[in-house]
């Protein structure tokens, strides 16, 4: 997961250009040069209109920037920023500046997005080039935790949310902590800590090899591996966490059993284990939502009985690739049919993993820390997974702060009548990052 603010810096460097570092200099400009900075100060204007959806990138862009791009691109990367970071509502900076270019700097409601701009005279000075290349956060005007949990509270659908110590004392923010909700690729803590558990009890080794036998669908990158690879169980464990690798997962639950990692649920108090039994690979989900719907609908409402015998005959005239791509690239499919847990159930599985698993078990969830560092400041410890699927959404964090007491930040949200969007969700969990960074004592 990348910080959506930097998407144009994308942009900008697929197209090859070469921002160059711009520096203060003593220059009295001359009538064309103030015709094209007050071009230019117009043109960064509008960009400020275009990122709020007000006006159309063609009455911004030169030709040969939107030839590049297309203008449902660029929307999609405005909305982006907008979602995270709250509305566009003025340029903080354009300065210094050499030319048709110069630093650039836009103030949203909850980040200040910094980089640079450009214009092309012989377009009629319509914007070329523009790169934000690091955004840094505020806290909007307002702002606070319990703002935080009214809109989490005004989404479509359910949503779930804790953030504070992992003891449970004194959390920050709780709403719907106890109502299970799908998890989507979250569930692979679950996976995480039934490994980490055996390689503490000496069961098994992180550098133990394991020849690929799977092949689930991606994300992930093993998919494509020629069965028989060799792996050890760390690289296994570190592509689950650190791009989700299904197929990584699949061949970790094959080698664990699927029993051992619902287990996990059970030895840590889940609130419903039932909900997620029997525990699914990553390609038997796929393989339930793309396939015949009666049969979903039979396993949705089956027996645990029921539901194993669909799954001995799981791969019996499995659906194409096609049709498993249609049924996660809409609107949401059967979304009680997954890996359910809720917040406390979460925090939880924290407090048995800490407990329970080797060390290095939490080096591997830190390896990709699921959101920006500007958002980090104070926590030495950060791990972290996250999951979706249409109409459902998680990100869950693990944080040790500098007194080495472990925090919570988790936030659920499922909607089995439309999709949602991982965006606003992390737009959330940054309000609730930055004003923690202000909190004294709690929750620090």
């Amino acid at each position: 997961m990348r910080n959506s603010a930097c998407l144009f810096a994308a942009i900008a460097l697929a197209l090859g250009w070469a921002f160059t570092p711009i520096q203060a200099q003593e220059h009295t400009p001359d009538a064309s040069e103030s015709a094209e900075f007050s071009s230019l100060e117009d043109r960064a204007e509008q960009v400020i209109d275009l990122i709020n959806a007000k006006i159309e990138p063609e009455e911004v862009f030169s030709d040969g920037f939107l030839a590049a791009i297309s203008p449902e691109q660029i929307k999609g990367f405005a909305k982006g920023l907008v979602t995270q970071y709250g509305a566009a509502l003025e340029v903080e900076r354009l300065e210094p500046r050499i030319g048709t270019r110069a630093a650039y700097e836009v103030r949203f409601e909850r980040g200040i997005a910094k980089g640079g701009i450009a214009i092309d005279p012989a377009a009629d000075y319509a914007v070329s080039e523009l790169l934000f290349t690091t955004v840094e956060p505020i806290i909007a005007d307002g702002d606070s935790i319990e703002k935080v949990k009214a809109d989490l509270a005004a989404l479509p659908g359910t949503v779930s949310a804790y953030f504070g110590p992992m003891n449970g004392d004194t959390p920050a923010l709780s709403l719907n902590a106890d109502t299970p909700l799908g998890l989507g690729s979250t569930f692979k803590l679950y996976v995480l800590a039934a490994l980490g558990k055996e390689v503490a009890d000496g069961a098994r080794n992180w550098d133990d090899i394991v020849s690929l036998s799977v092949k689930s669908y991606p994300s992930g990158m093993m998919q494509d591996f020629p069965q028989g690879s060799p792996a050890t169980l760390y690289t296994y464990a570190s592509l689950m966490m650190s791009i989700s690798d299904n197929t990584a997962t699949d061949q970790l639950i094959n080698l664990l059993g699927r029993e051992r990692v619902y287990k996990i649920m059970l030895v840590t108090d889940h609130s419903n284990p039932e909900l997620s039994a029997p525990l699914l690979t990553t390609r038997e989900l796929f393989l339930l939502k793309g396939g015949v719907k009666a049969r979903l609908e039979t396993y949705a409402e089956g027996t645990l009985e029921e539901r194993l015998a669909i799954l001995e005959t799981i791969e019996t005239a499995p659906p194409s690739q096609a049709e498993i791509l249609a049924a996660f690239s809409g609107n949401p499919v059967r979304i009680d049919v997954e890996w359910l847990s809720s917040a406390n159930d979460l925090i939880r599985l924290f407090k048995y993993m800490r407990q329970t698993a080797d060390p290095q078990t939490f080096d591997i969830m830190g390896i990709n820390k699921g959101i920006g560092e500007e958002y980090l400041t104070g926590w030495t410890y950060v791990g972290h997974k996250g999951g979706s699927e249409p109409g459902v959404r998680n990100l869950t964090w693990l944080l040790t702060d500098e007194n080495s007491i472990d925090h919570v930040l988790t936030l659920g949200w499922n909607n089995p009548d439309a999709d949602i969007s991982t965006q606003q969700l992390l737009g959330f969990a940054q309000r609730i990052l930055i004003l923690a960074q202000q909190m004294a004592p709690a929750p620090r």
